[in-house]
């Protein structure tokens, strides 16, 4: 419990620092750009992501089998995170004088580059449960019922 007490302590004193940098520093930090920006970032969040994300955790409950279902969530989650990066960029690619920036670079590719390596780690992590299961001698179906959350080890 101190430990909570003093992280949020340690936030708060962080957030106020933050906030009177942003105010003391209006000039460079234009106030009311961030916080159209912050509306925005709100209204995407709750109004978009946190529905998709419903939905497709929904949806990966009932189609995906149990034992193969935290290995497609966590690749989802990383694909969609590393997407959402990676979008702002490939939007502004070559807008800007090349040498200025990094924008001249070709994200579209780097992030196929970036899926395709979560998918293998996604698909090696699966084999190795299996291959472990195998060697355990549990079987290879699902013995748990789709509503079962807990660990196979518990």
């Amino acid at each position: 419990m101190k430990t909570r007490l003093l992280l949020g302590l340690i936030g708060l004193a962080l957030l106020g620092y933050g906030g009177y940098q942003l105010l003391h520093n209006s000039s460079v930090t234009h106030p009311p750009d961030v916080a159209k920006w912050l509306v925005i970032a709100l209204i995407v969040h709750d109004g978009l992501l946190a529905w998709a994300v419903l939905v497709v955790g929904w949806l990966t409950a009932r189609v995906i089998p149990v034992r193969t279902r935290p290995y497609v969530q966590g690749g989802l989650a990383c694909a969609a995170l590393i997407t959402l990066i990676a979008l702002p960029l490939i939007r502004r690619r070559g807008h800007a004088a090349p040498g200025l920036t990094l924008l001249t670079q070709n994200y579209a590719a780097h992030l196929a580059v970036l899926l395709s390596v979560v998918v293998a780690v996604v698909v090696a992590a699966y084999l190795v449960r299996v291959v472990r299961d195998r060697r355990q001698g549990r079987s290879t179906a699902n013995e748990r019922s789709a509503t079962d959350h807990t660990s196979p080890t518990e």
